[in-house]
């Protein structure tokens, strides 16, 4: 593993001399993956000189011990430092999801349970709205079909970062989102106090940076328009400003209604059905990839329940890590950073353990 470093910091020197020539910032899609590809190299060069640095700083403990025991003394510490920039160096090298640095588009859905499900449904989108904030994230309501209740029977929201560093990516801390969330509790519903558990579910899809990366053809295009309707059927819309896009080769199906505009619906329809697209082409490349470079933890299994939220035990846990906590109160309040860091470290080290832990 540690071999393909110099090539990466060969590469490091090549894309920073690119990112000086002029022509590369006239192209805006250009420019946003020469930058996404210096950061994720940056860091690997930080890394590799600490990991250097550590190591000629315990060659010269060693050499000085020889002479003076005091230096022996620092030797266990310079060794664990070695040790702990060996590790990072390594994970850092282990081969990335291309789509880390992508922005996404979530939708959420409710599941078994009726209201309940999509009352649950409207409060993991606040979860992923606050947690969206947190991380300095930019949000924008796509599209909602609300209940009569007041929950969503489904919704979809964009969300956008602001770093090119591939790691701190919307779609490298969301992917692991999707699957199917379990919720017990009480209803508002529930007369009798009973808990009762329902399942919501979660799409996450990276978003297109450009149209052109996923080409679409006019004829593979069904496009039909209605009156867009609120809930309990009641028509909020005089005219067909409602767009239902289907394409044809894939069956995928895509309706938008929630802005007043055709063609403010037609738009986002086509953001969404990009998004789709892309994430059907990510997931084929992934089933064809070798197993060091497939997600052990984001599988492509959409109906896998992955999470259960425990309201009168105050519990989340999550099913494919093992990751358990008490402080569900804060995790709907957005603190959801330590069960998506128990997520990525758990796929880096089956990500490892695939490459032989070389």
């Amino acid at each position: 593993m540690f071999e393909s470093v110099q090539a990466l910091i060969d590469e490091h020197r090549a894309v920073q001399e690119e990112l000086s020539d002029p022509a590369v910032h006239a192209d805006a899609a250009r420019a946003k993956r020469v930058n996404r590809r210096y950061a994720e190299l940056s860091r690997i060069v930080a890394a590799n000189d600490a990991w250097r640095a550590a190591g000629d700083d315990l060659d010269a403990a060693r050499e000085l011990a020889r002479e003076d025991d005091a230096f022996a003394d620092e030797i266990p510490a310079l060794q664990e430092r070695l040790a702990a920039a060996q590790e990072k160096l390594r994970r850092l090298l282990i081969p990335r999801d291309p789509d880390d640095a992508r922005d996404v588009i979530l939708e959420v859905k409710a599941g078994e349970g009726g209201a309940e499900s999509a009352l649950f449904a409207a409060d993991l989108l606040r979860m992923y709205l606050q947690y969206a904030a947190s991380m300095g994230w930019k949000t924008e309501l796509l599209e909602r079909n609300e209940s009569d209740l007041g929950g969503y029977k489904d919704v979809q929201v964009a969300i956008k970062g602001s770093s090119t560093d591939p790691a701190q990516g919307v779609w490298a801390r969301l992917k692991y989102e999707g699957g199917v969330h379990r919720v017990q509790r009480v209803p508002a519903t529930e007369s009798q106090g009973r808990i009762h558990t329902s399942t919501t579910g979660v799409l996450v899809f990276p978003e297109v940076d450009e149209p052109e990366e996923v080409q679409l053809d006019a004829n593979d295009l069904k496009i039909d328009v209605f009156r867009s309707s609120g809930p309990g059927g009641q028509s909020v819309n005089t005219t067909d400003s409602a767009v239902r896009i289907t394409h044809l080769p894939t069956g995928i199906v895509v309706s938008m209604q929630n802005e007043k505009s055709q063609l403010q619906n037609r738009e986002a329809g086509m953001r969404v059905l990009r998004a789709r697209l892309l994430a059907k082409q990510q997931e084929e490349r992934d089933a064809a990839a070798s197993d060091a470079r497939r997600s052990q933890i984001r599988g492509m299994d959409r109906s896998e329940r992955i999470r259960t939220y425990n309201f009168p035990e105050n519990r989340i846990a999550d099913h494919r890590t093992g990751y358990k906590a008490y402080n569900l109160d804060q995790v709907m309040d957005g603190a959801l950073g330590p069960l998506i860091e128990s997520a990525v470290a758990a796929d880096e080290e089956a990500r490892l353990a695939a490459l032989g832990g070389e």
